[in-house]
């Protein structure tokens, strides 16, 4: 079955993680085999062959970069131009690809239209379509860099991502958005931009809920329901996604799948942590919805973590076709597996570029 993935981490992999992705995921292993500088060194689960191997055609891939001014204990950049001059790096290397025949920008209908066909064949080496996201967007020195960013393709943004931000409060901070972020909203208005409200801080999400209403979606949250935590969405968010028909993309990430994990301690084989983990929050949203309209996947897969702290029946994000099997154990229909695998966010994407 053919894959949309709302959320990789494409180009912080290959820029920051130095993984050459048109390698196999076994030779990137190799490559890193003896490494200690990052937790997931050769635990790898993401390439473009994998993705390939996979049937993931179509996927949001990222750009990232935090400002961590003086005081603001998380890793960053001294100053919003270096984050900037980071997100461009990121960028040249998806140009990069594209050069290479790896990859293909997708920025309106037609473009998505054309890639979905080429999909449906059996071509060998077809190109990764991705859509353009910022993650964070601490880097947007003004409106006009973010006017920039749209003339390069971006089509979707975060304002938050851990910690305070400059134009909103993230993950394990609390905070509004300020005059700042109201300027922000108001100008992903005005450029038809996605707003992605991942990783905003209650208060934060539900200011921004109140002030905007343009399209939005959740690129990779789970279910605070299922695991007790400030990144994870409550009910009432997840209703209030239904009513404002977003998408919700359910994440790889093992702490934010069940309860208790312990970053470095816990393994999945220990916590049970397998893909149907990740269909039971997809579940959950379904019933709370009561409909198979509002989630999807967004797996964040190798986004600073890798198979020590993803399910246990993964190796590869090929895998990611076990999952239409799991969704029909659980009596989804055909209809219903083929939103929640692409159908729901090719369809919100369709109707905000129409």
């Amino acid at each position: 079955m053919f894959i949309f993935d709302a959320h990789l981490d494409l180009a912080m992999n290959a820029i920051e993680w130095n993984r050459d992705l048109r390698l196999s995921v076994e030779e990137i292993r190799e490559v890193e085999k003896g490494l200690t500088d990052k937790p997931d060194r050769a635990k790898n689960t993401v390439s473009l062959q994998a993705m390939r191997n996979g049937n993931i055609g179509l996927c949001v891939a990222t750009q990232i970069a935090r400002y961590s001014p003086e005081g603001n204990p998380l890793p960053g950049w001294n100053s919003q131009q270096q984050a900037w001059a980071q997100t461009q790096g990121q960028l040249a290397w998806y140009k990069a690809m594209e050069d290479a025949g790896e990859m293909v920008q997708i920025t309106n209908v037609q473009e998505l239209h054309t890639h979905l066909e080429i999909w449906k064949n059996d071509a060998p080496n077809k190109p990764i379509g991705y859509i353009l996201s910022l993650e964070g967007a601490d880097s947007i020195i003004s409106m006009e860099y973010l006017e920039k960013s749209y003339e390069s393709g971006l089509r979707a943004i975060g304002p938050a991502h851990y910690g305070p931000g400059v134009y909103a409060h993230g993950t394990d901070s609390d905070g509004g958005i300020g005059a700042k972020g109201r300027e922000l909203l108001k100008k992903i208005g005005e450029l038809n931009l996605i707003l992605d409200v991942t990783h905003l801080c209650d208060t934060s999400f539900w200011e921004t809920i109140d002030l905007y209403n343009g399209p939005l979606w959740a690129s990779h949250s789970n279910c605070r329901k299922l695991v007790d935590h400030n990144r994870q969405f409550s009910d009432e968010q997840l209703k209030e996604l239904v009513q404002r028909e977003a998408v919700v993309g359910i994440p790889l990430d093992a702490w934010m799948m069940v309860p208790g994990w312990i970053r470095g301690k816990s393994t999945p084989e220990q916590t049970g942590v397998t893909l149907e983990t990740m269909v039971g929050h997809m579940d959950h949203i379904c019933q709370l919805a009561g409909n198979s309209l509002h989630v999807g996947i967004g797996t964040d897969l190798d986004g600073a973590f890798g198979k020590e702290q993803c399910p246990a029946d993964l190796d590869t994000i090929a895998d990611l076709q076990k999952v239409p099997n799991l969704l029909g154990k659980r009596g989804y229909s055909q209809t219903d597996i083929e939103n929640i695998m692409h159908r729901n966010f090719i369809r919100f994407i369709q109707n905000v570029w129409s």
